[in-house]
């Protein structure tokens, strides 16, 4: 597994080793040894979730408040997404700077996110498949939406909307907050 910190470097890009010839291919996605030998970190993960979205939706960008914040290791298993993480803890040099990632099922690539991070994707293909593991549990009264088109964090979405369309949102992500009014961040 080749792991490479990104440009804020918490936020961690996992490459696996891919057996393949003309049967398929064959890889861990997962392996708790090898993502500790290759990250320095060794999270408890206690829950999976797995979402499917069709092309142009975006999903987030969400977090979780403490004690109930959440590191995630995301994937996509069919399909390609256009994947972000938000550093939103307070007093972080990195504070409302954001990364992203092409993460699709051909590249195999996965991120992870650590707690004190806001993270949502955008389905680049006609429809995507997004695995995601987490180190604490979905908690609904902890749960926060940073808005996605947040000038000050100023995400830099690929263009895939016709002018003047826009992503398909929840009514939950329409509604998040920009991150000068946000309270209770990490």
């Amino acid at each position: 597994m080749k792991a490479t910190p990104l440009e804020i470097p918490d936020v961690i890009l996992l490459e696996p080793r891919v057996f393949g010839d003309d049967r398929g291919f064959f890889f861990e996605s997962y392996n708790r040894q090898a993502f500790r030998e290759a990250t320095g970190i060794d999270p408890d993960f206690v829950q999976d979730n797995h979402s499917r979205s069709t092309q142009g939706v975006l999903r987030g960008l969400h977090y979780q408040l403490p004690p109930k914040a959440q590191g995630k290791l995301v994937r996509v298993v069919a399909g390609e997404v256009f994947d972000v993480a938000v550093d939103i803890r307070k007093g972080s040099p990195t504070f409302g700077r954001w990364v992203g990632e092409v993460l699709s099922a051909e590249n195999k690539r996965q991120m992870w996110i650590p707690p004190g991070f806001a993270h949502g994707f955008l389905a680049l293909s006609e429809t995507a498949e997004f695995l995601y593991k987490t180190t604490d549990y979905y908690s609904p009264a902890h749960e926060r939406c940073v808005l996605w088109n947040d000038s000050d964090v100023g995400v830099i979405w690929p263009s895939i909307f016709p002018a003047g369309n826009y992503p398909v949102l929840s009514t939950k992500d329409a509604n998040g907050m920009v991150l000068r009014e946000m309270t209770g961040c990490p």
